[in-house]
C-alpha cells in the first residue's frame, strides 16, 4: 500500500463481505482510489455539493450541445481543467473526446493520466451523453 495515495471508502458505498452482524464499509486505496476520485470529479457538476460549490467538472453545462468538434474541444478543456484543479495526485497526459459511429448522442472521453508518486500510467474512459446532440 502506498501511503502517499491514501485510502478511503469505495464509491458507490458498499459493504464488505464478512461479519453480517457488524459489516464494514468497503475501502479502496492507492491507484484505485485515484481512479474513483477522477470518476467523482467528472460525475459532479459545479454547484452540486453544498459545502464545495466549486467542486466538479463544467462539462455538464454542455449536455445540450451539438455533437461537433467545438463541443468535443470544450468538453476536453473542462475535463482537463477540473482534473488539474481537483486531483493533484495525477498528471493529465491526454483527454480525447470521440463519438462512436452511429451514436450521435454519446461521447467517449478517454483520459490518460500518470500517478505522480508511482509514475504509473492509466487510462479511464468516461461516457458522456448529449441530449439531442445530433449533427
Amino acid at each position: 500500500m502506498n501511503s502517499f495515495l491514501g485510502s478511503g471508502w469505495a464509491f458507490p458505498l458498499q459493504l464488505e463481505q464478512g461479519d453480517a452482524a457488524a459489516p464494514d464499509v468497503a475501502m479502496v486505496s492507492d491507484e484505485d482510489l485515484v481512479a474513483q476520485s477522477i470518476w467523482l470529479i467528472l460525475a459532479t457538476s459545479p454547484g452540486e455539493r453544498v459545502q464545495r460549490p466549486d467542486f466538479g467538472c463544467g462539462m455538464h453545462d454542455l449536455v445540450f450541445a451539438v455533437n461537433d468538434t467545438a463541443a468535443a474541444a470544450r468538453i476536453s478543456d473542462e475535463i482537463r481543467t477540473a482534473l488539474i484543479k481537483f486531483e493533484p495526485r495525477i498528471d493529465v497526459l491526454s483527454v480525447v473526446v470521440s463519438s462512436p459511429p452511429g451514436q450521435p448522442t454519446t461521447l467517449l472521453v478517454e483520459i490518460t493520466y500518470r500517478v505522480r508518486t508511482t509514475n504509473n500510467v492509466f487510462n479511464l474512459v468516461y461516457p458522456f451523453y448529449l441530449e439531442g446532440g445530433g449533427q
